[in-house]
């Protein structure tokens, strides 16, 4: 089995200023563009198995300047649904919500079509995504901070909250593989030529 590649995409204005971001669709700023053409090298570098992608325009804006093609867009790559918190930075809050952390609080409800969601929810879709991934050649997800974080985490068998212990910046790649037939972070929050 090859590794796994992690992308998380570029900047957005909402990534920039710390709004959670969740299945609001927010396009790409020049920035996070530049940030995705600065990873293509990286990843012509691979033995690119399979890539998948999140549904949502900014990581599939970054899957394709950084140079995948044949992509399966996969909705369990979706971010964090932060529910009534969606477009608040912590800040906000934790105006309401003193010591509010998203990793162990989970989000406020938010409308039928975006509920929000606890970090165990979360952890159920990386679960499935990582069940999905082939076991041939390295394999790519291009997806989003908090919800590669929490994958991240169930890849090392943690729990979905351990998650908090990854800090992941856009425009960034990690690699996960294995030493001695265990899981290990082999590269994290990698850019490139900046």
């Amino acid at each position: 089995m090859g590794d796994l590649i992690l992308v998380r995409h570029g900047e957005t204005e909402w990534s920039r200023s710390g709004r959670h971001t969740g299945w609001t669709d927010v396009p790409l700023t020049d920035d996070g563009r530049a940030e995705a053409l600065r990873l293509a090298p990286l990843i012509r570098s691979l033995r690119v198995g399979a890539a998948f992608v999140s549904p949502l325009e900014r990581a599939r804006e970054t899957a394709e300047l950084i140079g995948l093609h044949d992509l399966r867009v996969d909705a369990d790559l979706r971010e964090w649904d932060y529910g009534g918190d969606e477009g608040v930075t912590t800040a906000e809050i934790q105006r309401t919500r003193p010591g509010w952390f998203l990793f162990d609080d989970g989000v406020a409800p938010g409308p039928p079509d975006r509920p929000g969601e606890t970090p165990e929810q979360v952890g159920e879709r990386a679960d499935r995504m990582l069940a999905k991934v082939p076991a041939e050649g390295d394999v790519v997800l291009v997806a989003h901070g908090h919800f590669l974080r929490v994958l991240t985490a169930r890849y090392l068998g943690l729990a979905p909250s351990a998650g908090a212990m990854f800090q992941l910046g856009t425009g960034t790649l990690s690699r996960l593989g294995t030493e001695h037939g265990r899981p290990v972070i082999a590269a994290w929050n990698v850019r490139a030529g900046s």
